[in-house]
Protein backbone atom coordinates (compact mmCIF):
# COMPACT_ATOMS: atom_id res chain seq x y z
CA UNK A 1 0.00 0.00 0.00
CA UNK A 2 1.43 3.35 -0.99
CA UNK A 3 1.11 6.76 0.58
CA UNK A 4 -0.39 7.86 -2.72
CA UNK A 5 -3.46 5.66 -2.73
CA UNK A 6 -5.72 7.74 -0.47
CA UNK A 7 -5.22 10.73 -2.79
CA UNK A 8 -2.54 12.35 -4.89
CA UNK A 9 -2.49 15.97 -5.97
CA UNK A 10 -1.35 16.56 -9.58
CA UNK A 11 2.37 16.13 -10.22
CA UNK A 12 4.48 17.47 -13.06
CA UNK A 13 7.48 16.08 -14.85
CA UNK A 14 10.84 17.57 -13.85
CA UNK A 15 11.94 20.54 -15.92
CA UNK A 16 14.82 19.70 -18.25
CA UNK A 17 17.97 21.58 -17.25
CA UNK A 18 18.83 22.09 -20.93
CA UNK A 19 15.56 23.49 -22.21
CA UNK A 20 13.81 26.81 -21.95
CA UNK A 21 10.19 26.92 -20.91
CA UNK A 22 7.32 29.31 -20.32
CA UNK A 23 5.49 28.58 -17.07
CA UNK A 24 2.40 30.01 -15.45
CA UNK A 25 1.72 29.94 -11.72
CA UNK A 26 -1.28 30.93 -9.64
CA UNK A 27 -1.09 31.99 -5.99
CA UNK A 28 -4.65 31.70 -4.68
CA UNK A 29 -4.73 33.25 -1.23
CA UNK A 30 -7.32 34.57 1.18
CA UNK A 31 -6.58 38.24 0.45
CA UNK A 32 -5.11 38.20 -3.06
CA UNK A 33 -4.88 36.12 -6.23
CA UNK A 34 -1.67 36.49 -8.24
CA UNK A 35 -0.83 35.00 -11.63
CA UNK A 36 2.75 35.11 -12.91
CA UNK A 37 3.90 34.08 -16.37
CA UNK A 38 7.64 33.64 -16.70
CA UNK A 39 10.25 32.49 -19.16
CA UNK A 40 12.78 30.07 -17.69
CA UNK A 41 16.13 29.76 -19.45
CA UNK A 42 18.98 27.35 -18.57
CA UNK A 43 21.83 28.84 -16.57
CA UNK A 44 25.08 27.73 -14.99
CA UNK A 45 25.46 26.51 -11.43
CA UNK A 46 24.70 29.03 -8.69
CA UNK A 47 26.85 29.26 -5.57
CA UNK A 48 24.09 30.53 -3.28
CA UNK A 49 20.99 29.10 -5.00
CA UNK A 50 22.25 25.58 -5.60
CA UNK A 51 18.98 23.92 -6.57
CA UNK A 52 18.14 26.30 -9.40
CA UNK A 53 18.88 25.27 -12.97
CA UNK A 54 17.14 28.15 -14.77
CA UNK A 55 17.06 31.90 -14.57
CA UNK A 56 13.57 33.32 -14.26
CA UNK A 57 12.27 36.36 -16.13
CA UNK A 58 8.74 37.54 -15.49
CA UNK A 59 6.83 38.45 -18.67
CA UNK A 60 3.30 38.76 -17.31
CA UNK A 61 1.66 39.51 -13.97
CA UNK A 62 -1.96 39.67 -12.88
CA UNK A 63 -3.05 40.72 -9.39
CA UNK A 64 -6.60 40.70 -8.01
CA UNK A 65 -8.26 40.98 -4.63
CA UNK A 66 -9.24 37.49 -3.56
CA UNK A 67 -12.89 36.54 -3.24
CA UNK A 68 -14.61 33.34 -2.23
CA UNK A 69 -11.84 32.03 0.05
CA UNK A 70 -11.57 31.88 3.82
CA UNK A 71 -8.55 30.54 5.65
CA UNK A 72 -7.07 29.41 2.33
CA UNK A 73 -10.14 27.25 1.58
CA UNK A 74 -12.75 27.86 -1.12
CA UNK A 75 -16.10 28.85 0.42
CA UNK A 76 -17.74 30.42 -2.67
CA UNK A 77 -16.91 28.66 -5.93
CA UNK A 78 -18.38 31.33 -8.21
CA UNK A 79 -16.54 34.24 -6.59
CA UNK A 80 -13.26 32.30 -6.42
CA UNK A 81 -13.54 31.43 -10.11
CA UNK A 82 -14.11 35.09 -11.02
CA UNK A 83 -11.05 36.28 -9.12
CA UNK A 84 -8.90 33.57 -10.72
CA UNK A 85 -10.15 34.38 -14.22
CA UNK A 86 -9.42 38.10 -13.79
CA UNK A 87 -5.89 37.54 -12.48
CA UNK A 88 -5.04 35.11 -15.28
CA UNK A 89 -6.55 37.39 -17.92
CA UNK A 90 -4.43 40.34 -16.75
CA UNK A 91 -1.26 38.24 -16.88
CA UNK A 92 -2.13 36.90 -20.34
CA UNK A 93 -2.66 40.41 -21.73
CA UNK A 94 0.69 41.59 -20.38
CA UNK A 95 2.64 38.55 -21.57
CA UNK A 96 0.87 38.16 -24.91
CA UNK A 97 0.41 34.42 -24.39
CA UNK A 98 -2.52 32.16 -23.58
CA UNK A 99 -2.35 30.23 -20.33
CA UNK A 100 -3.50 26.61 -20.55
CA UNK A 101 -2.09 25.16 -17.33
CA UNK A 102 -0.88 26.52 -14.00
CA UNK A 103 1.04 25.47 -10.90
CA UNK A 104 -0.95 26.39 -7.79
CA UNK A 105 -0.29 26.54 -4.04
CA UNK A 106 -2.16 25.04 -1.10
CA UNK A 107 -2.34 27.20 2.01
CA UNK A 108 -5.42 25.88 3.82
CA UNK A 109 -6.58 22.32 4.18
CA UNK A 110 -4.77 21.69 7.48
CA UNK A 111 -1.32 21.04 6.03
CA UNK A 112 0.49 18.39 8.06
CA UNK A 113 3.73 16.43 7.94
CA UNK A 114 4.59 12.79 8.56
CA UNK A 115 7.91 11.00 8.60
CA UNK A 116 8.48 7.47 7.31
CA UNK A 117 11.56 5.25 7.29
CA UNK A 118 12.31 2.37 4.95
CA UNK A 119 15.12 -0.19 4.97
CA UNK A 120 16.19 -2.97 2.62
CA UNK A 121 18.97 -5.55 2.60
CA UNK A 122 21.36 -5.39 -0.35
CA UNK A 123 24.35 -7.57 -1.26
CA UNK A 124 27.78 -6.21 -0.48
CA UNK A 125 28.09 -4.37 -3.75
CA UNK A 126 27.73 -0.87 -5.10
CA UNK A 127 24.32 0.69 -4.48
CA UNK A 128 22.45 1.12 -7.77
CA UNK A 129 19.59 3.32 -8.86
CA UNK A 130 17.21 0.37 -8.55
CA UNK A 131 18.27 -0.15 -4.92
CA UNK A 132 17.46 3.49 -4.16
CA UNK A 133 14.09 3.08 -5.83
CA UNK A 134 13.34 -0.07 -3.79
CA UNK A 135 14.17 1.52 -0.44
CA UNK A 136 12.01 4.54 -1.22
CA UNK A 137 9.16 2.18 -2.13
CA UNK A 138 9.63 0.51 1.25
CA UNK A 139 9.46 3.88 3.02
CA UNK A 140 6.23 4.83 1.25
CA UNK A 141 4.52 1.52 2.05
CA UNK A 142 2.24 3.21 4.56
CA UNK A 143 -1.35 4.33 4.53
CA UNK A 144 -2.32 7.99 4.79
CA UNK A 145 -5.54 8.67 6.72
CA UNK A 146 -8.76 8.82 4.73
CA UNK A 147 -9.63 12.30 3.57
CA UNK A 148 -5.98 13.30 3.19
CA UNK A 149 -4.04 13.89 -0.02
CA UNK A 150 -0.29 13.85 -0.58
CA UNK A 151 1.29 17.18 -1.54
CA UNK A 152 4.97 16.21 -1.31
CA UNK A 153 6.92 13.01 -0.80
CA UNK A 154 10.56 13.93 -0.25
CA UNK A 155 13.57 11.74 0.63
CA UNK A 156 15.52 13.79 3.19
CA UNK A 157 18.43 11.48 4.00
CA UNK A 158 19.86 7.99 3.48
CA UNK A 159 21.64 5.56 5.74
CA UNK A 160 24.06 2.80 4.78
CA UNK A 161 24.81 0.23 7.49
CA UNK A 162 25.74 2.39 10.52
CA UNK A 163 26.35 5.61 8.60
CA UNK A 164 23.52 8.19 8.51
CA UNK A 165 22.95 11.50 6.80
CA UNK A 166 24.13 10.33 3.38
CA UNK A 167 22.95 12.58 0.56
CA UNK A 168 23.33 10.13 -2.31
CA UNK A 169 24.29 6.49 -1.62
CA UNK A 170 24.61 5.58 -5.30
CA UNK A 171 27.99 3.92 -5.96
CA UNK A 172 28.70 3.28 -2.26
CA UNK A 173 29.05 -0.23 -0.79
CA UNK A 174 27.00 -1.64 2.06
CA UNK A 175 24.57 -4.35 3.16
CA UNK A 176 21.65 -2.34 4.62
CA UNK A 177 20.22 0.71 2.87
CA UNK A 178 17.75 3.00 4.68
CA UNK A 179 15.95 6.22 3.79
CA UNK A 180 13.98 8.85 5.72
CA UNK A 181 10.96 10.29 3.91
CA UNK A 182 9.03 13.46 4.64
CA UNK A 183 5.42 13.40 3.40
CA UNK A 184 3.24 16.54 3.46
CA UNK A 185 -0.52 16.13 3.23
CA UNK A 186 -3.66 18.26 3.18
CA UNK A 187 -7.41 17.73 3.33
CA UNK A 188 -8.63 16.14 0.11
CA UNK A 189 -11.83 18.19 0.04
CA UNK A 190 -9.90 21.48 0.27
CA UNK A 191 -7.53 20.43 -2.53
CA UNK A 192 -10.40 19.19 -4.70
CA UNK A 193 -12.40 22.42 -4.40
CA UNK A 194 -9.38 24.63 -5.08
CA UNK A 195 -8.55 22.61 -8.19
CA UNK A 196 -12.16 22.78 -9.35
CA UNK A 197 -12.21 26.58 -8.99
CA UNK A 198 -9.14 26.75 -11.23
CA UNK A 199 -10.42 24.21 -13.76
CA UNK A 200 -13.75 26.03 -14.11
CA UNK A 201 -11.65 28.77 -15.69
CA UNK A 202 -10.61 26.26 -18.41
CA UNK A 203 -7.16 25.79 -16.89
CA UNK A 204 -5.35 22.56 -16.10
CA UNK A 205 -3.58 22.19 -12.76
CA UNK A 206 -0.05 20.93 -13.40
CA UNK A 207 1.02 20.68 -9.76
CA UNK A 208 -0.03 21.71 -6.27
CA UNK A 209 2.67 22.97 -3.90
CA UNK A 210 2.46 23.55 -0.15
CA UNK A 211 2.77 27.27 0.55
CA UNK A 212 5.57 26.99 3.16
CA UNK A 213 7.64 24.92 0.70
CA UNK A 214 7.20 27.48 -2.09
CA UNK A 215 8.01 30.39 0.24
CA UNK A 216 11.21 28.68 1.36
CA UNK A 217 12.32 28.01 -2.22
CA UNK A 218 11.95 31.71 -3.05
CA UNK A 219 13.60 33.24 0.01
CA UNK A 220 16.29 30.91 1.38
CA UNK A 221 19.91 30.64 0.33
CA UNK A 222 21.67 27.29 0.59
CA UNK A 223 23.48 28.01 3.87
CA UNK A 224 20.23 28.75 5.68
CA UNK A 225 18.45 25.65 4.38
CA UNK A 226 21.50 23.56 5.28
CA UNK A 227 22.02 24.78 8.85
CA UNK A 228 18.36 24.84 9.85
CA UNK A 229 15.70 27.52 9.53
CA UNK A 230 11.96 28.02 9.89
CA UNK A 231 10.16 29.98 7.16
CA UNK A 232 7.05 31.65 8.57
CA UNK A 233 4.69 32.92 5.87
CA UNK A 234 2.22 35.46 7.24
CA UNK A 235 -0.67 35.19 4.82
CA UNK A 236 -4.06 36.82 5.02
CA UNK A 237 -6.11 33.92 6.36
CA UNK A 238 -3.38 31.53 7.50
CA UNK A 239 0.18 31.55 8.82
CA UNK A 240 2.16 28.65 7.37
CA UNK A 241 5.44 27.27 8.68
CA UNK A 242 8.11 25.31 6.84
CA UNK A 243 11.22 23.92 8.56
CA UNK A 244 14.28 23.33 6.39
CA UNK A 245 17.31 21.36 7.55
CA UNK A 246 20.13 19.65 5.69
CA UNK A 247 18.95 21.40 2.54
CA UNK A 248 15.50 19.74 2.65
CA UNK A 249 11.98 20.58 3.77
CA UNK A 250 11.56 18.44 6.90
CA UNK A 251 8.33 19.82 8.35
CA UNK A 252 5.29 21.80 7.14
CA UNK A 253 2.40 23.19 9.14
CA UNK A 254 -0.29 25.87 8.93
CA UNK A 255 -2.22 27.90 11.49
CA UNK A 256 -5.68 29.24 10.63
CA UNK A 257 -4.88 32.77 11.83
CA UNK A 258 -3.32 35.43 9.64
CA UNK A 259 -2.91 39.13 8.99
CA UNK A 260 -6.55 39.53 7.93
CA UNK A 261 -7.51 38.75 11.52
CA UNK A 262 -5.51 41.83 12.56
CA UNK A 263 -7.51 43.88 10.07
CA UNK A 264 -10.78 42.54 11.47
CA UNK A 265 -9.64 43.36 15.03
CA UNK A 266 -9.04 46.96 13.95
CA UNK A 267 -12.37 47.17 12.13
CA UNK A 268 -14.24 45.93 15.20
CA UNK A 269 -12.19 47.80 17.79
CA UNK A 270 -12.36 51.17 16.00
CA UNK A 271 -15.79 50.71 14.34
CA UNK A 272 -14.32 51.07 10.85
CA UNK A 273 -14.97 49.58 7.46
CA UNK A 274 -12.73 46.63 6.64
CA UNK A 275 -11.07 48.35 3.67
CA UNK A 276 -10.29 51.42 5.79
CA UNK A 277 -8.90 49.20 8.57
CA UNK A 278 -6.62 47.39 6.09
CA UNK A 279 -5.29 50.72 4.82
CA UNK A 280 -4.74 51.98 8.37
CA UNK A 281 -2.85 48.80 9.31
CA UNK A 282 -0.61 49.02 6.22
CA UNK A 283 0.25 52.70 6.67
CA UNK A 284 0.35 53.22 10.43
CA UNK A 285 0.13 49.78 12.05
CA UNK A 286 2.83 48.56 14.42
CA UNK A 287 3.30 45.53 16.65
CA UNK A 288 5.54 47.29 19.19
CA UNK A 289 4.99 50.32 21.40
CA UNK A 290 6.87 53.59 21.18
CA UNK A 291 7.07 56.46 23.66
CA UNK A 292 5.76 58.81 20.96
CA UNK A 293 2.63 56.74 20.25
CA UNK A 294 0.52 58.50 22.89
CA UNK A 295 1.22 61.88 21.25
CA UNK A 296 0.80 60.84 17.60
CA UNK A 297 -2.76 61.34 16.36
CA UNK A 298 -4.24 59.42 13.43
CA UNK A 299 -7.28 60.49 11.43
CA UNK A 300 -9.76 57.66 10.82
CA UNK A 301 -13.28 57.22 9.47
CA UNK A 302 -15.66 55.57 11.91
CA UNK A 303 -19.04 54.12 10.91
CA UNK A 304 -21.97 55.70 12.74
CA UNK A 305 -25.38 54.32 13.62
CA UNK A 306 -26.78 55.64 10.34
CA UNK A 307 -24.06 53.71 8.43
CA UNK A 308 -22.33 56.95 7.45
CA UNK A 309 -18.63 57.62 7.93
CA UNK A 310 -17.61 60.16 10.56
CA UNK A 311 -14.04 61.48 10.79
CA UNK A 312 -12.36 61.23 14.17
CA UNK A 313 -8.89 60.92 15.66
CA UNK A 314 -7.20 58.27 17.78
CA UNK A 315 -3.67 57.97 19.09
CA UNK A 316 -1.28 55.50 17.54
CA UNK A 317 -1.03 53.84 20.95
CA UNK A 318 -4.67 52.74 20.64
CA UNK A 319 -3.84 51.16 17.28
CA UNK A 320 -0.84 49.30 18.69
CA UNK A 321 -2.81 48.00 21.68
CA UNK A 322 -5.26 46.35 19.24
CA UNK A 323 -2.61 44.93 16.90
CA UNK A 324 -0.04 43.62 19.37
CA UNK A 325 -2.15 40.94 21.16
CA UNK A 326 -3.13 39.30 17.87
CA UNK A 327 0.47 39.28 16.60
CA UNK A 328 1.64 37.81 19.91
CA UNK A 329 -1.02 35.10 19.61
CA UNK A 330 0.17 34.14 16.13
CA UNK A 331 3.84 34.07 17.12
CA UNK A 332 3.12 32.03 20.25
CA UNK A 333 1.16 29.52 18.16
CA UNK A 334 4.12 29.29 15.76
CA UNK A 335 6.53 28.76 18.65
CA UNK A 336 4.35 26.08 20.25
CA UNK A 337 3.77 24.25 16.95
CA UNK A 338 7.50 24.19 16.26
CA UNK A 339 8.22 22.81 19.73
CA UNK A 340 5.52 20.16 19.35
CA UNK A 341 6.82 19.11 15.92
CA UNK A 342 10.16 17.96 17.29
CA UNK A 343 12.00 20.36 14.96
CA UNK A 344 12.11 23.26 17.39
CA UNK A 345 15.86 22.98 17.91
CA UNK A 346 16.57 23.10 14.17
CA UNK A 347 14.16 25.93 13.53
CA UNK A 348 15.09 27.88 16.65
CA UNK A 349 18.44 28.89 15.20
CA UNK A 350 16.91 31.22 12.64
CA UNK A 351 13.46 32.46 11.62
CA UNK A 352 12.71 33.90 8.18
CA UNK A 353 9.51 35.95 7.96
CA UNK A 354 7.74 36.36 4.65
CA UNK A 355 4.24 36.85 3.24
CA UNK A 356 2.22 40.05 3.10
CA UNK A 357 1.80 40.22 6.89
CA UNK A 358 5.58 40.20 7.40
CA UNK A 359 5.66 43.86 6.29
CA UNK A 360 3.97 44.96 9.52
CA UNK A 361 6.22 47.34 11.44
CA UNK A 362 7.74 45.77 14.55
CA UNK A 363 6.86 42.18 13.65
CA UNK A 364 10.48 41.05 13.49
CA UNK A 365 11.25 42.67 16.87
CA UNK A 366 8.32 40.87 18.49
CA UNK A 367 9.36 37.59 16.83
CA UNK A 368 12.83 37.93 18.38
CA UNK A 369 11.27 38.15 21.83
CA UNK A 370 8.85 35.24 21.39
CA UNK A 371 10.27 32.76 18.85
CA UNK A 372 13.97 33.22 18.12
CA UNK A 373 16.69 35.83 18.49
CA UNK A 374 17.77 35.49 14.85
CA UNK A 375 14.98 36.85 12.63
CA UNK A 376 14.96 38.44 9.22
CA UNK A 377 12.24 39.55 6.80
CA UNK A 378 12.77 37.99 3.37
CA UNK A 379 11.85 38.92 -0.18
CA UNK A 380 11.99 36.58 -3.21
CA UNK A 381 15.50 36.35 -4.67
CA UNK A 382 16.91 35.31 -8.02
CA UNK A 383 14.11 36.51 -10.31
CA UNK A 384 14.08 39.19 -13.00
CA UNK A 385 11.28 41.35 -14.35
CA UNK A 386 9.22 41.78 -11.19
CA UNK A 387 7.76 45.29 -10.89
CA UNK A 388 8.83 47.24 -7.81
CA UNK A 389 5.42 46.73 -6.22
CA UNK A 390 5.93 42.95 -6.38
CA UNK A 391 9.46 42.89 -4.94
CA UNK A 392 8.10 42.30 -1.49
CA UNK A 393 7.53 39.42 0.94
CA UNK A 394 3.90 39.26 -0.24
CA UNK A 395 5.05 37.65 -3.52
CA UNK A 396 7.44 35.07 -2.07
CA UNK A 397 5.04 32.14 -2.50
CA UNK A 398 4.21 33.11 -6.08
CA UNK A 399 7.87 33.24 -7.08
CA UNK A 400 8.52 29.96 -5.25
CA UNK A 401 5.96 28.26 -7.49
CA UNK A 402 8.18 29.18 -10.47
CA UNK A 403 11.21 27.63 -8.76
CA UNK A 404 9.45 24.39 -7.81
CA UNK A 405 9.56 22.76 -11.31
CA UNK A 406 13.35 22.90 -11.17
CA UNK A 407 13.29 20.72 -8.04
CA UNK A 408 10.26 18.53 -8.77
CA UNK A 409 12.51 15.63 -9.79
CA UNK A 410 13.63 14.95 -6.21
CA UNK A 411 10.12 13.93 -5.18
CA UNK A 412 9.05 10.31 -5.33
CA UNK A 413 5.64 8.98 -6.28
CA UNK A 414 4.72 5.44 -7.23
CA UNK A 415 4.46 5.34 -11.05
CA UNK A 416 1.52 2.92 -10.96
CA UNK A 417 -0.54 5.20 -8.73
CA UNK A 418 -1.55 7.75 -11.31
CA UNK A 419 -5.01 8.44 -9.93
CA UNK A 420 -5.64 11.98 -8.89
CA UNK A 421 -7.57 13.24 -5.87
CA UNK A 422 -10.67 12.96 -8.02
CA UNK A 423 -10.28 9.18 -8.00
CA UNK A 424 -9.29 8.70 -11.62
CA UNK A 425 -6.75 9.93 -14.15
CA UNK A 426 -9.00 12.62 -15.53
CA UNK A 427 -8.30 15.41 -17.94
CA UNK A 428 -9.73 18.02 -15.60
CA UNK A 429 -13.24 19.44 -15.61
CA UNK A 430 -14.01 18.36 -19.18
CA UNK A 431 -12.62 14.88 -18.57
CA UNK A 432 -14.79 14.39 -15.51
CA UNK A 433 -17.86 15.61 -17.41
CA UNK A 434 -17.13 13.10 -20.16
CA UNK A 435 -16.79 10.31 -17.62
CA UNK A 436 -20.14 11.31 -16.12
CA UNK A 437 -21.79 11.10 -19.54
CA UNK A 438 -20.38 7.61 -20.12
CA UNK A 439 -21.54 6.41 -16.72
CA UNK A 440 -25.02 7.95 -16.98
CA UNK A 441 -26.07 7.11 -20.54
Amino acid sequence: MSTLRPGLTPKMKPLSARRSAILSVLDVGTTKVVCLIAKLEPMGASGTLRGRTHKIRIIGIGHQRSRGLKGGVVVDMVEAEKAIRQAVDSAERMAGVQVESVIINMTGGRIQSQGFTGQIVVPNREISESDIHRVIEAATAHTIANGRSVLHSLPIGYGLDQARGIRDPKGMIGSKLAVDMHVSTCDTAAARNLMLAVERGHLQVEAMVATPYASGLATLVDDEAEMGVAVVDFGGGTTSVGVFSGGHLVHADAIAVGSHHITMDLARGLTMRVNDAERLKAISGSAIESTADERELLSIQQVGEDNRDYPTQVTKAVLTRIIKPRVEEILELVRDRLAKSGHGAEAGRRIVLTGGGAQLTGLSDLARRIVSKQVRVARPVGVQGLPDSAKSPAFATTVGLLIYPQLAGIEHFEPSARSSIFGRASGGYVGRFGSWLKESF
